[in-house]
């Protein structure tokens, strides 16, 4: 006589994910969006992934590995603007707004670049990209090379100052009562004692993040394309 089936057993765990490369990446990214740079800890990845901190060194040397592979990850999101000598400039200045645009969308993620040179294979790329806009304004070799690291830091550092409000959990709201009480300040300051501060209060505290955001990377080109190394 046949046995009838067993009914089916629930699972009473989801199961666990094959480990790669890349999947602890993805992890790591989720980690670093959620939570921050802080969290950034083998131990804290595996505990994500429901797994050892162990079976992590299999696929990733250490944090500083981790670091540079989430940063890379991260790169990839960027776009790679076309490269046309007759628009360089603007190809130049939207492949800068992008990347700002893209660090800030993962706070956190500008600190890993601070202090490193970022090699993986996206940012290469876009670096790559970069070179090739500027070599197609006539920017000399010299003066190129240096533009990559002004550039990149102009764009890095101005991200890392939005993920520092948001640490402090200020709210867009709170940082302009932030900046008109500092515009208040200034306007109270002696002016014979600060005359050019006082005089230009309303020049100093004028435009919002992407204007001025805009009007440094006009500043920074200007001067590249310019500039004799």
């Amino acid at each position: 006589m046949t046995l009838p089936p067993h009914p089916l057993q629930r699972r009473t765990t989801a199961p666990r994910r094959t480990l790669s490369r890349e999947v602890i990446v993805e992890a790591a990214v989720k980690v670093l969006d959620q939570e921050g740079v802080g969290a950034l800890s083998m131990r804290r990845i595996a505990q994500e992934l429901g797994t050892g901190a162990a079976s992590l060194y299999a696929h990733v040397a250490n944090r500083d590995q981790l670091e540079a592979l989430v940063f890379d990850r991260i790169a990839e999101e960027v776009p790679i603007p076309d490269v046309d000598p007759a628009h360089w400039r603007d190809r130049l200045k939207q492949l800068l707004r992008d990347t700002l645009g893209v660090l800030v969308r993962h706070p956190g993620s500008a600190a890993l670049a601070m202090g490193r040179v970022p090699l993986g294979p996206n940012a290469l790329t876009r670096t790559e990209c970069m070179l090739a806009l500027l070599k197609a304004g006539g920017v000399e070799d010299r003066m190129a090379g240096f533009a990559v690291d002004i550039l990149y830091l102009y764009a890095t550092a101005t991200a890392l100052e939005d993920t520092v409000y948001l640490q402090r959990g200020q709210s867009a709201e709170s940082i302009q009562a932030y900046y008109t009480q500092i515009g208040e300040y200034l306007r109270s300051l002696p002016p014979e004692r600060f005359p050019h501060l006082v005089g230009l209060v309303s020049s100093i505290m004028s435009g919002g993040g992407d204007e001025r955001f805009d009007l440094g990377l006009e500043v920074l080109i200007s001067g590249l394309e310019h500039a004799k190394a």
